[in-house]
């Protein structure tokens, strides 16, 4: 019996708490942290995806050194960083 893991349990920010999520490795949204294993089969939603496009390509720049910023200061950001580096 072949036995197929859909996804692997990770830690992630949710506001200002950390939360037990999934990422996917299989399936639409594989890469992608989820907060159940469920969605990452589930339909894309094209408006949303869309939506996103845009904002990214006009906000792309700005996003990533948001970003950078936050995962190198934020306390709760690098915890959840050493979280996820002991699972490995």
């Amino acid at each position: 019996m072949k036995l197929i893991v859909e996804a692997k349990i990770v830690w992630a920010r949710k506001g200002k708490k950390i939360a037990r999520k999934v990422r996917c490795t299989t399936g639409r949204r594989k890469g992608r942290v989820v907060s159940a294993a469920s969605s990452c089969s589930r339909k894309v939603d094209i408006k949303k995806r869309i939506v996103l496009r845009r904002t990214k390509a006009r906000m792309g720049a700005r996003i990533k050194i948001k970003t950078k910023r936050t995962k190198r200061f934020n306390p709760l950001s690098r915890r959840v960083a050493r979280l996820n580096k002991k699972r490995r």
